[in-house]
């Protein structure tokens, strides 16, 4: 993260106030916190809050989280993104082995990421960079933080159907393509 992307917390809304509850009092603090919780699933996306409770969050939960912080403080300038970019062995190795056996390059995966104006931000783990996926970047949009459920996951669905269409080689339906898709996620979820 850049140095200059910082802002105090003031307990102004729900989430602002959890961060502060934790003893966390800058943007910098909160984007550090977020990035050493677990990548797991959360119980409750729509309830960002959350994220405190079950101790981890996946890409959409933690940046969704950072982002609805920078709304409560009025910080104007941070996006909340979701990019589809080929997710491979390279740039995502804990899959390599779920794609080797379904004879797959990559994978068409939407990440969620923030932006503070051009600068992409990852806080996704203690080791993500936006190099990890930006030079696969497919596609791009800016969301809001209630759109990482239902939209995300209907974005995805949506562009995977018609990748999968230009996909001559490829024999799969999309369900198979999206149960593929769920064993790499249990892959990102072991140590």
């Amino acid at each position: 993260m850049s140095e200059r992307i910082n802002f105090e917390i003031h307990p102004t809304g729900i989430i602002s106030k959890k961060f502060l509850l934790h003893n966390i009092h800058t943007f910098s603090e909160a984007a550090n916190f977020v990035r050493k919780l677990r990548y797991s699933r959360n119980k409750n996306k729509a309830d960002l809050s959350t994220v405190f409770d079950d101790k981890c969050g996946t890409c959409s939960t933690k940046h969704a989280l950072l982002k609805r912080l920078s709304e409560e403080n009025n910080i104007v300038g941070f996006k909340l993104m979701i990019g589809i970019f080929k997710m491979n062995a390279a740039n995502t190795p804990k899959i390599a082995a779920t794609l080797a056996k379904n004879q797959l390059p990559y994978l068409p995966e939407a990440h969620t990421y923030l932006k503070w104006k051009n600068e992409i931000l990852d806080y996704t783990n203690e080791h993500s960079k936006p190099s990890d996926f930006a030079n696969d970047l497919l596609e791009e949009i800016e969301i809001r933080t209630n759109q990482i459920s239902n939209f995300k996951v209907s974005f995805h669905q949506n562009f995977l159907a018609n990748w999968l269409k230009t996909q001559q080689n490829l024999m799969v339906s999309m369900e198979e393509l999206w149960q593929i898709r769920e064993q790499c996620i249990i892959a990102l979820s072991s140590n």
